[in-house]
């Protein structure tokens, strides 16, 4: 019994020392980045010209365009006409964004866990598909798991620490 007491208060000040409240996630060398629901339903837009790529993801061709994901921030559109000299049009910005696919002339892009269309020829979101997608995994590989009581976030990215 004198054991388990001595356990119970070097736990207890050692909780205190770290001042620790409550339990602990670990994602590796990484944080989640959380943007409010409401924000997230108006956060996809089109902005002109180019952009410095930083985290480039996955790329998609539909002639004469190159589409590259700049991960958990949206697509760069590049305008592929001339091989030779490709220009950088603009960038649709939707937080969360790691994939896209393009028919005709709607790219479908995930904005976090949700699933838009945006038009390319008008420049702006047409649909949007609510909780279509899980909450995306750490760069490490580590799962996140939504704690219940911030129901009014989301996870839209990953920084490193």
């Amino acid at each position: 019994m004198k054991n388990f007491t001595i356990t119970i208060i070097l736990c207890g000040m050692l909780a205190i020392l770290t001042g620790a409240s409550g339990p602990v996630y670990e994602w590796g060398e990484y944080t989640p980045v959380f943007m409010n629901k409401a924000d997230l339903e108006n956060s996809v837009s089109y902005s002109p010209g180019a952009r410095a790529m930083k985290d480039p993801g996955k790329i998609y061709y539909k002639a004469p365009y190159i589409f590259v994901n700049e991960r958990y921030k949206g697509v760069h559109v590049i305008n592929n006409s001339n091989p030779a000299n490709p220009v950088a049009e603009g960038f649709i910005i939707a937080p969360g964004c790691l994939d896209m696919a393009v028919k005709e002339n709607i790219l479908y892009i995930d904005n976090a866990v949700d699933l838009v269309a945006f038009d390319l020829n008008a420049k702006q979101l047409t649909q949007r598909l609510r909780d279509v997608f899980p909450t995306p995994p750490s760069p490490a590989g580590a799962l996140y798991y939504n704690d219940p009581s911030q129901t009014d976030k989301v996870l839209v990215g990953w920084k490193k620490r």
